[in-house]
């Protein structure tokens, strides 16, 4: 029996609608997958500003960021505290100098469907994340990403792009509804990075807790 005319309009509507969505969680798929595919290595400084789910900052830190892709990657954070996060490919070392302590486990547990996977993985962004929409406010583009494990730390992901097409900024979005703002400056894509800067030793005297042996 053929619909009638209202309800023929209120289905194309549907369908328009469920199109436009699938279309737009292609686009941030698409755009975040072509950026990455363009990387090699990367390094930038970084503000990172964490606020609670009332939208406070809580805390405020500065960085430096080197990426080699794939599996590679180094976090060194300067101020107001000392720590360096490291993926040396195999194996992810956390040093926290206050506690003198590092943390090391395997790299793929230690990282699942994380941001620092997202930006240093070897597979496509489709692997771990699900597509949100591409929005662009006054200074960047935005593409809005949900991790596709439901044990992830992480509800949402965000990239942010200049009009150059660099990456600006990253947004993270956690399940107690703290967020984490990242924002790059200095950013440089496909420059020589030593490779030591991806090697971790842990400092003599530190305490180290996990499996250290190669």
């Amino acid at each position: 029996m053929p619909l009638p005319g209202l309800a023929r309009g209120l289905f194309a509507g549907v369908l328009m609608t469920v199109s436009l969505a699938a279309t737009a969680a292609d686009e941030s798929i698409a755009r975040v997958d072509a950026y990455l595919g363009s990387v090699k290595t990367l390094s930038a400084d970084f503000v990172q500003v964490v606020r609670n789910r009332e939208g406070q900052i809580t805390s405020r830190a500065t960085g430096t960021l080197s990426i080699s892709r794939p599996n590679r990657f180094r976090w060194d954070y300067r101020d107001p505290y000392l720590q360096t996060i490291v993926a040396d490919g195999t194996k992810l070392w956390l040093y926290d100098a206050d506690l003198a302590q590092v943390t090391v486990r395997p790299l793929q547990s230690g990282l699942g469907s994380t941001p620092a996977m997202l930006l240093s993985g070897s597979g496509s962004v489709a692997e771990g994340f699900k597509g949100g929409p591409v929005e662009r406010d006054a200074q960047w583009t935005w593409c809005r990403l949900t991790p596709k494990d439901r044990g992830s730390d992480f509800e949402k992901v965000s990239l942010g792009f200049n009009a150059k097409g660099e990456m600006a900024a990253m947004e993270l979005t956690d399940k107690l509804g703290q967020s984490t703002s990242l924002d790059f400056s200095n950013v440089r894509r496909n420059v020589s990075l030593d490779p030591a800067l991806f090697r971790f030793e842990p400092p003599k005297g530190a305490d180290v807790i996990g499996d250290a042996k190669p």
